[in-house]
């Protein structure tokens, strides 16, 4: 059964999933998807929002990205996202609709020969045929996302052990509140730390220090919004920060806001 976000609210999404958010409550439509086994080496999962908004009307979405890629296909066009390493936003405006892939390093290695330098950059990709296959599968989500999948198990094939391994090193840095260290993950991959860094620089273009800092700064973020009654100082330790310090300035350094503004804004 394919996990759902709509309308800000969660429906069997993994709360993992639901992080890079900012302001669920100010969503349009929006739906997440896993992907089909085809492209479950492939993708994490897709991301669907659509929107239909008054004349005038302007809908601001900031975004904490995950330390991931994405592709995303729009009326307009397709295009490569690289990794981030701040916040972002987009203001929707009158009525479209985006079908995006948060893609496992296996895929996005394979769309771009240099992933760090797409980091906080993008690319357009001369795609017209997977462009016209998702356009006209539109408002079917089911059948976007096998398009997508489709093009993409083409595209790519079928991952090599680096890329299995790289997609571990993601899923591990992505997911796991326990890896807080770069020597927890290398341990836990069986790797050496300088293994691990070359391998996230080649299929990601982000080091595993920054993927962990940005997971943790997702998860302050997601408790900050979720426990209004949970001390700072608190969120902080459990995190593993050396303190709130350390949390206040990431919030401010990545998000351009402190934690407690962010907390009466929620």
């Amino acid at each position: 059964m394919a996990a759902h976000y709509r309308d800000g609210v969660t429906d069997g999404l993994e709360r993992s999933q639901a992080r890079g958010v900012l302001y669920p409550q100010r969503l349009p439509r929006f739906t997440r998807l896993a992907p089909p086994a085809a492209a479950s080496g492939l993708v994490e999962w897709f991301w669907i929002p659509q929107w239909n908004l008054p004349d005038g009307v302007v809908s601001s979405q900031p975004i904490l990205g995950y330390p991931a890629a994405n592709l995303a296909v729009e009326p307009d066009g397709v295009t490569l996202w690289g990794a981030t390493t701040r916040a972002s936003a987009r203001e929707l405006r009158g009525s479209g609709w985006a079908v995006g892939a948060l893609l496992k390093p296996a895929a996005y290695a394979r769309l771009h020969d240099a992933p760090s330098d797409l980091v906080d950059d993008h690319v357009v990709l001369d795609e017209p045929e997977l462009q016209r296959m998702v356009s006209a599968a539109m408002p079917d989500l089911d059948a976007a996302v096998a398009a997508i999948s489709a093009w993409l198990a083409e595209r790519v094939g079928a991952p090599s052990p680096e890329a299995r391994l790289a997609n571990e090193m993601a899923a591990l840095l992505m997911t796991d509140a326990a890896i807080v260290r770069l020597d927890d993950a290398a341990e836990r991959l069986r790797v050496s730390v300088r293994t691990l860094q070359r391998l996230a620089h080649r299929t990601v273009g982000l080091s595993p220090a920054a993927m962990i800092r940005r997971r943790r700064l997702q998860e302050a973020a997601q408790r900050v919004r979720e426990d209004p009654d949970a001390p700072l100082a608190d969120i902080a330790t459990h995190l593993g920060y050396a303190d709130q310090a350390h949390l206040a300035h990431d919030f401010r350094t990545v998000l351009g806001f402190t934690a407690t503004d962010y907390r009466a804004a929620r």
